[in-house]
């Protein structure tokens, strides 16, 4: 059996694309990379604050992490650099996704705010605005045109390249922490 540690507790963890490799976030400060044969860690990327969120980009060659300092970054898996440092919420980053094509990333955080960056440059596109509180989860659809927010109080549904609200599904009795697309069956 294989046992990953970090020091604190582990907020995320999942498969790279491959299979291969499992990355992790904590707590203490870090997202790990780790091996899953020989259960070694690969490489750590650090932040100053707790990782909530960690997700690699569906080519594995990236990597993007979701901090309680109020950031996200954007890594390069092979080297462990920082490519881009995504500034500009004014709460905890919850959570991060990548674009299917891995062109664009989303950010959701505390301040009510989720956020679409180009992974290219690392400049926000938009902020998507219109939660009166914390925003846990966001998904892009399928073919990237929209974006589907979960959060306190609704669940929004966005376009991804305008960055203008198209819905506001509410009705959930409490909070909705996950949100994603149905594929077209």
């Amino acid at each position: 059996d294989t046992v990953f540690f970090h020091e604190d507790f582990a907020t995320y963890a999942e498969f790279s694309p491959d299979g291969q490799q499992v990355v992790s976030s904590s707590s203490d400060g870090t997202a790990r990379l780790w091996d899953t044969a020989s259960g070694r860690c690969l490489r750590t990327f650090q932040h100053a604050d707790h990782v909530t969120f960690a997700k690699l980009s569906p080519d594995g060659q990236q990597l993007v992490t979701a901090c309680a300092d109020m950031t996200a970054k954007l890594w390069n898996v092979a080297t462990g650099k920082c490519l881009h440092s995504l500034k500009g919420h004014w709460g905890t980053v919850d959570h991060a996704a990548f674009s299917l094509d891995g062109q664009q990333v989303l950010t959701t955080s505390d301040d009510g705010t989720a956020g679409i960056w180009d992974v290219a440059s690392g400049q926000r596109l938009h902020t998507l605005k219109g939660h009166q509180s914390i925003v846990y989860h966001a998904a892009f659809s399928l073919d990237g045109k929209q974006v589907a927010t979960a959060s306190e109080d609704t669940v929004g549904i966005w376009d991804a390249v305008s960055g203008q609200c198209l819905h506001n599904l509410e009705g959930h009795e409490g909070a909705v922490h996950f949100a994603a697309f149905a594929p077209h069956a």
